[in-house]
């Protein structure tokens, strides 16, 4: 995860150093609230069929459907030793969860979110799972305007962030505000080295040196 969040980071940090803006343009980003428990699993399978129907025969279709169907509904967890069967949403821990999550956010995307680009009203949009990049033009529209706009979309809420001092952390960058340029440096959270792990303990000797190293 570290080594693709890096190479995501490295994409947007290369189209926004060549981005020129004006002192009409803001920062904002969002975050999707409990993603993963909120994702709509019928209407991603509708979602889903279309895309292979398009892509494949009628037989496979339906195999990869009805396997994705019986996937999804392996959907159980354990609490006070108690076994549950939440009524939407998909598994966290299952493999097949990031998937399900990327059919039905690009095809919000392809549908919907396209709209705020094709009506000009926003001059960059960028996504990594559940983490939202926007900039926006003051003269075309607001942060409340945006923010109403994609709370309508879906059952899924968009909570949002605004630009402090002319500058918001995006992923692991921290993105500032100039006249005409957007300055990117690299977001560092406070850290302490004061306790280190056991070295006998059951971990990896990276985990155990990292303290020392770094």
């Amino acid at each position: 995860m570290g080594t693709i969040l890096k190479g995501i980071s490295s994409f947007v940090a290369h189209d926004l150093t060549h981005m020129k803006i004006n002192d009409k343009h803001r920062l904002i980003t969002f975050d999707i609230k409990d993603l993963y428990v909120n994702i709509p699993t019928k209407e991603t399978l509708k979602i889903a069929k279309t895309m292979l129907t398009t892509r494949n025969n009628k037989i496979i279709t339906q195999q990869m459907t009805q396997l994705l169907e019986i996937t999804l509904q392996q959907n159980y967890f354990i609490f006070v030793n108690k076994l549950y069967q939440p009524e939407k949403g998909i598994s966290m821990g299952s493999p097949l969860s990031n998937d399900i999550v990327k059919i039905f956010l690009q095809h919000e995307e392809q549908t919907l979110l396209n709209q705020l680009m094709d009506q000009k009203t926003t001059d960059y949009y960028t996504r990594y799972v559940d983490d939202i990049l926007v900039i926006y033009n003051t003269d075309k529209t607001n942060t409340e305007t945006i923010c109403n706009y994609l709370n309508t979309i879906h059952i899924i809420i968009f909570t949002p962030t605004q630009e402090q001092n002319k500058t918001i952390n995006f992923l692991d960058l921290l993105i500032t505000r100039k006249t005409n340029t957007l300055d990117i440096n690299i977001k560092r959270k406070p850290t302490t080295t004061d306790t280190t792990i056991n070295y006998y303990s059951n971990h990896p000797m990276e985990h155990k040196l990292a303290a020392y190293r770094f």
